[in-house]
């Protein structure tokens, strides 16, 4: 596509070019039937290795009334039982300071391994917990959770880069947004296990760790990322990888060879300018580096602090805090359901109409259902003929959410940052978001005691109403762009000003 002939007024999803410009001189091999089933089902499998951090981030919700009121088991104290829902919190950062080390190190499809056997080991722990000593049921429980938490944080990274380097421009978009897709499936996985096994959480386990364990198979077969192999200047696998991902069998194909070049000229570019011993210093000076990382780690900020992950993680208590009506463990299916299909609209949704105007309403829509869920607090409406509000306001709550500051800081991590730093930068980006997680974890059941409920849901609502100027005045567009074009718009190349024009609109 001839950049002479963009219009910043042109709506790109309306005609999708057989070429995509990657970088000056260079294209992007054209897109095929079996170039596109080949790049959907590759994202795809790299992928089903997030169900299993999803479903260790929505255990705590299912396990939490049976580990301190079980008639079966020794159970836990409440100070136990806390500790058990928030230590995972804690680790998910330095699993997102991991993924740094093996994304840029390892490669995608190492990464996403060593995901699988962490989960793995994590799932056997508590599938064989103790069952008579109070005191190494806890022990087992936390050394599990922190395994997990690792495992989480090493998740929200690999799938969406791989996503990213693999997928044509034209699928991009929808493909990044699988990781925040099968995310949810491991939640409404684990809460419908639960509703269906309320008491026997250790059976539970022992279904997630064999789910992993056919996970870890699936990647076997996945090919490697080309980019990363460009990077560490394996070009035969590279060349071969790249075959594979875009449908092409024959042997010093165009196509293939421009593209190759346009991820060497990518590399060439950083390390042309960068020292050996302070290589990663001097690219976070860079403007396409820190103004990314500046914007995504602010989003990060929007999304926890608007208490999503809040309701994810407590989804059973938060649903009687509330005032929700029906069985606690239902109520978090219907969160995880409404998760997983607005996920799916979304992935339709940020092709059509972008990232900026689905954020935008994302951040109306639940600073709209927090108010409603204050009102409903300070009037009480669990006796009247009104009680189903708060049910729906909290499933309007994750429909909105799931539309924008859920899954667009995640996906939008993998698009935003140059090749070369992309492992490392959004890396960082997620052990930041993550420690934003643990934060608003910790403190959330000592708002809801010094506060109230109904002033914790004012709090959320107005983050949610600043997190829409955020939106507005700050989140680039990436809709239709390549990732060379995002990276010249955050250097402020002239060749960038379509991208300018959609971030103002």
């Amino acid at each position: 596509m001839d950049k002479s002939q963009e219009s910043p007024n042109t709506p790109q999803a309306h005609h999708v070019p057989d070429k995509v410009e990657e970088s000056p001189g260079s294209t992007v091999a054209k897109l095929t039937k079996r170039a596109a089933i080949t790049q959907i089902v590759a994202t795809v499998v790299a992928n089903i290795t997030i169900v299993s951090s999803g479903m260790g981030i929505g255990f705590p919700s299912i396990a939490m009334m049976e580990l301190t009121n079980s008639t079966t088991s020794v159970v836990l104290t409440e100070s136990e039982a806390t500790w058990f829902a928030a230590i995972t919190s804690i680790m998910c950062p330095f699993g997102g300071l991991i993924s740094v080390y093996l994304l840029d190190k390892v490669g995608r499809k190492k990464s996403l391994y060593s995901i699988n056997v962490i989960s793995i080991i994590s799932w056997a722990i508590m599938s064989f917990a103790s069952r008579t000593d109070a005191n190494i049921l806890f022990v087992e429980l936390i050394v599990a959770r922190v395994i997990i938490g690792i495992a989480i944080g090493l998740s929200s990274t690999p799938g969406s880069v791989y996503a990213a380097e693999v997928a044509h421009p034209s699928l991009r978009g929808r493909l990044t947004m699988l990781t925040a897709l099968f995310t949810g499936i491991g939640m409404l996985t684990v809460y419908s296990l639960g509703y269906m096994f309320k008491e026997d959480w250790r059976y539970v386990c022992t279904i997630c760790g064999a789910f992993t364990l056919v996970s870890l198979l699936t990647v076997i077969p996945l090919p490697e990322s080309p980019s990363w192999l460009v990077g560490k200047k394996r070009l035969p696998e590279a060349e071969r990888c790249l075959k594979v991902i875009r449908g092409i069998k024959e042997d010093n194909h165009p196509e293939i060879k421009a593209e190759l070049k346009a991820l060497q000229d990518n590399v060439a570019r950083f390390q042309s300018s960068a020292t050996k011993k302070t290589s990663k210093l001097v690219q976070l000076k860079k403007p396409e580096v820190y103004k990314p990382l500046t914007i995504m780690c602010t989003f990060f900020i929007f999304q926890q602090f608007t208490g999503i992950f809040v309701i994810i993680v407590y989804a059973a208590s938060f649903s009687i805090e509330a005032g929700v009506a029906i069985d606690p463990f239902l109520s978090a299916v219907l969160v995880g359901l409404t998760r997983v299909v607005t996920t799916v609209l979304m992935a339709f949704i940020s092709d059509k109409f972008g990232r900026r105007p689905p954020a935008l309403f994302s951040g109306f829509g639940m600073a709209c259902c927090m108010f409603g869920l204050a009102a409903c607090s300070i009037f009480s409406v669990a006796d009247t003929q009104f009680n189903w509000i708060p049910t729906a306001l909290l499933v309007t709550f994750i429909f909105t959410a799931t539309l924008g500051f859920l899954t667009l800081p995640f996906s939008m991590n993998a698009e935003v940052y140059p090749t070369k730093v992309r492992g490392f930068a959004s890396g960082l980006t997620i052990f930041f978001g993550y420690t934003m997680s643990f934060i608003i974890l910790k403190i959330y059941p000592t708002m809801v005691a010094v506060l109230g409920s109904e002033h914790v849901f004012l709090f959320f609502g107005v983050v949610s109403l600043i997190g829409i100027a955020f939106v507005y005045f700050f989140l680039p567009e990436t809709k239709g762009r390549t990732l060379h074009d995002i990276e010249e718009y955050f250097r402020g190349s002239k060749s960038a000003d379509a991208v300018k024009q959609d971030t103002k609109a």
